[in-house]
């Protein structure tokens, strides 16, 4: 098939190249010069594993980008995966997407035959009716054009991996064609392992990526509450969560206490639906909780931090900026905060990531940046461990440079050692 794929981020990227894989003809869409670029030279704008590999091959023989809307009625199917960013109020801004529906429209006004136009987006679900499909309409005012939803579950760090091995698809569509159409679009995917398939309508579509994110997103803030109780009682949560994983009603999936949630999906979707939600009137209370217990834990680390380190002239070892391994994605990083808190203590701060340095420093300019966890650790008075990079639990002797070795663990990674002051978030 030949496919379209609107916008060359996160997502955008990831599928495109992982269609192009499956042996479609792809062409990937973007307004951005230097991404379409980037993607034509078989490079990623992304750090993603697995994905530079996926553009070095299929680049320049099923996967081309560009940044015109013409290929589109030479498709099959035509994929937006452009992004909603939040509003102040957690709100979606649909302005961009709005944009990129309406010119998907105008694009196919003279197209004679079917087509189906799906939502990759995360969108909420009357957003779909309300919005996106009038858009859509409003450039093509052509019958023959079809909306669908096929919501994303795509991790950052593991999105290529998460692509090729889903636990389901999700299909939101109004007709068995448009159904057959996505049907057709996955089959290479199908033919190779059993996935589970929801065929739904577009609206439920949408409201299952935010249900899935928000019990995801509540169920490790209910995971830091029962780890923070653990902590005030002396006990290790681990060994507790350890032990609950066991019941198959609970299963041992996101039971990891630690900082907390960050990144662009969890945050975005849990203020999303919150708003949604309250805008219709009803009020979402744990889900509200779940967001103020999340917000709560890098506070928790810097109390950790502060009861054997007076902060006033210390030099502070921030370990970890993006928001997980396998990333330099750094949105919404529980780094963030606690870049800031110290800075206003008065404390010196040295941060390092193996590669988020530079979009933190674009945030943070005055902030020192170490080009290595040693140097980073070098005379300091305390570390704080935010990312669980593999590296990290690697340290040693490293700890021995350390003018005082205060090391307080958000993530469980760093092995204790003699010789060191070690404090767990949650154990």
């Amino acid at each position: 098939m030949h496919i379209t794929v609107i916008g060359s981020g996160y997502v955008g990227t990831t599928m495109a190249a992982c269609f192009a894989d499956l042996g479609h003809q792809v062409t990937a869409i973007d307004i951005d010069e230097a991404i379409v670029e980037a993607i034509n030279d078989g490079t990623a704008p992304i750090d993603e594993p697995g994905l530079d590999d996926l553009l070095e091959t299929h680049t320049q023989h099923s996967l081309e980008a560009t940044t015109s809307y013409d290929p589109i009625p030479d498709s099959d199917v035509t994929f937006l995966a452009i992004g909603t960013p939040s509003n102040p109020d957690g709100s979606i801004d649909l302005s961009a997407l709005e944009a990129a529906a309406e010119a998907t429209g105008e694009a196919l006004a003279d197209k004679a035959d079917r087509h189906l136009v799906v939502i990759k987006s995360t969108v909420t679900p009357m957003s779909i009716q309300d919005t996106l499909e009038p858009a859509i309409q409003r450039g093509a005012n052509n019958d023959q054009v079809e909306v669908g939803m096929n919501p994303e579950f795509l991790r950052e760090g593991s999105a290529v991996a998460d692509f090729q091995n889903p636990d389901k698809l999700v299909f939101g569509t109004n007709s068995e064609w448009a159904t057959d159409q996505l049907q057709a679009v996955f089959e290479p995917l199908l033919e190779e392992q059993s996935v589970p398939i929801v065929d739904t309508d577009p609206a439920t579509a949408s409201m299952i990526k935010y249900a899935n994110n928000a019990f995801l997103a509540s169920k490790i803030s209910l995971v830091n509450d029962l780890g923070n109780i653990c902590k005030e009682f002396g006990l290790d949560a681990y060994e507790v969560m350890d032990a609950i994983g066991l019941d198959d009603r609970i299963s041992d999936q996101f039971l990891r206490s630690g900082v907390g949630w960050g990144g662009s999906c969890f945050p975005k979707d849990v203020a999303a639906i919150i708003a949604a939600a309250t805008q219709h009137g009803y009020d979402p209370a744990l889900l509200e909780a779940a967001v103020e217990i999340n917000e709560r834990q890098p506070e928790r680390l810097l109390d950790l931090l502060e009861s054997h380190v007076d902060l006033e002239g210390a030099r502070i070892a921030v370990l970890g900026l993006a928001f997980k391994p396998q990333t330099d994605d750094i949105r919404n990083s529980r780094a963030i905060p606690i870049l800031e808190s110290p800075q206003k203590a008065g404390a010196d701060i040295v941060a390092y990531d193996p590669v988020a340095i530079d979009p933190m420093r674009e945030r943070f300019p005055d902030v020192e940046y170490a080009q290595s966890v040693e140097a980073a650790l070098e005379g300091s008075d305390g570390a704080l461990v935010v990312t669980g990079w593999d590296e990290f639990a690697t340290l040693d002797e490293e700890f021995d440079a350390m003018a005082t070795p205060v090391v307080v663990d958000g993530r469980r990674i760093v092995e204790p050692r003699d010789g060191i002051i070690y404090e767990g978030l949650t154990w």
